[in-house]
């Protein structure tokens, strides 16, 4: 193992010497593998864990996409604790590592700035790589773009789109125009967006259903349905490769309606070959729950692995709200024992529903039991909601109250 983990732990840690000390015989041992390390960062919300876990294998790098995922989970630890000097620390360190001369390596690093919303020194890495010896095109343009918008400076898309390419003779791609698209969405600039549509046209690159979606979703979210559906057309007529997420998109508009309209999108895509995804079978579920039809709204719900589909984090969480509005709190528990199982727990709010209504049924067992298991799976920051609300609904015990099992 080389010196570089080594040196994360000893320059990042902000804990004890005798953490430090943990975190430097991690990074000398054979370490755990990065998928495991990637699966433990997920559920690590503890900053200086979460470094200790990263120093294991930091420097055995096999791919950009193999570790930007856990560096941008260690940097969204780090950044929500506000330990922007950490962060700044751990991405410098990489930029001594002989592969700083592959973009695709320097491009993770000004990415994770963006994450932080560190945008001057994602700006700065970009302005090294002459320095760093490394050449750009426009993956790490891209990547600066991103970090644009990562960093909500929307407004400065634009400025940099036009004048980097002029700068430094990068020639913007499809996904550079796709990310300029987001920005002027997110500004609420839909005619700015339409008028890039064009200049791409013009100039012959690919517009991609990606960059159509972002601005049908901009539409339809401002009400701007009859506008959308010309998009659509537009979209159908000019041969794009309408995708799965471009029907998201609509089926997000019109779970708020009739259920036959969500069914007649899902058998649409259907039909044209695309295989409808959890997000998909999600809306069809949630607008089952908006129009009061439980029973079919839990048939979605138990067929997503007959679809080839697996729950998310959005399918227990919505699931489990319309049970708990229905009082179904007993069918509400099963799905988050579920939710548990598959490591897709739903937020607190959601789930202080369900654990009233346990109570008001007087299911104050599976009330306890809940909290106990949340509680081992919530981060630190919520374990004083957790007691307080277990102190309102008598849930607490004088024995429970000092046992480490509760998480405290």
């Amino acid at each position: 193992m080389s010196s570089l983990a080594l040196r994360h732990a000893r320059l990042l840690s902000t804990a004890t010497a005798a953490a430090t000390d943990t975190i430097a015989t991690a990074t000398n041992s054979t370490g755990i593998s990065i998928s495991k390390a990637k699966a433990k960062l997920k559920s690590e919300y503890d900053p200086d864990k979460a470094l200790e876990i990263y120093a294991t294998f930091a420097d055995r790098y096999t791919s950009p996409i193999s570790s930007r995922y856990a560096q941008d989970l260690t940097v969204k630890r780090l950044a929500k604790s506000h330990r922007f000097a950490d962060i700044e620390t751990l991405i410098e360190s990489h930029k001594t590592d002989p592969k700083i001369t592959q973009e695709p390596y320097l491009s993770t690093l000004i990415r994770s700035y963006g994450l932080a919303g560190m945008f001057d020194h994602a700006l700065k890495t970009y302005e090294q790589m002459e320095q760093l010896g490394t050449k750009r095109s426009s993956i790490s343009f891209n990547a600066l773009l991103s970090a644009c918008n990562q960093s909500k400076m929307f407004e400065k898309v634009a400025d940099l789109f036009d004048e980097m390419p002029k700068k430094y003779g990068i020639i913007p791609d499809r996904v550079s125009y796709g990310i300029l698209v987001k920005s002027y969405c997110e500004l609420r600039l839909i005619e700015s967006a339409i008028e890039r549509l064009k200049e791409m046209e013009e100039k012959g690159v690919e517009i991609t259903a990606i960059t159509f979606s972002t601005i049908l979703h901009s539409l339809y979210k401002s009400g701007r349905v009859d506008e959308a559906e010309m998009i659509w057309g537009e979209m159908v007529s000019k041969g794009c490769a309408i995708d799965v997420g471009a029907y998201n998109v609509k089926l997000m508009y019109a779970q708020g309606g009739d259920v036959e309209t969500v069914k007649s999108l899902i058998e649409e895509m259907s039909n044209l070959g695309l295989k409808p995804d959890t997000i998909s079978y999600n809306y069809l579920m949630s607008c089952y729950c908006r129009n009061g039809m439980m029973s079919e709204a839990k048939k979605v719900y138990e067929g997503l692995e007959g679809n080839g589909c697996k729950p998310n984090a959005a399918t227990f969480r919505t699931l489990i709200y319309y049970l708990c509005r229905n009082e179904q709190f007993e069918s509400g528990y099963s799905v988050f024992k579920e939710s548990v199982r598959v490591n897709k727990i739903p937020d607190f709010n959601t789930l202080k529903h369900l654990v009233e209504g346990l109570v008001k049924k007087s299911n104050k067992k599976d009330a306890k039991g809940l909290i106990r298991t949340v509680k081992k799976n919530f981060p630190p920051n919520l374990l004083n909601a957790w007691k307080k609300l277990e102190e309102d609904l008598g849930l607490v015990s004088a024995n429970s109250e000092s046992t480490p099992s509760d998480g405290q």
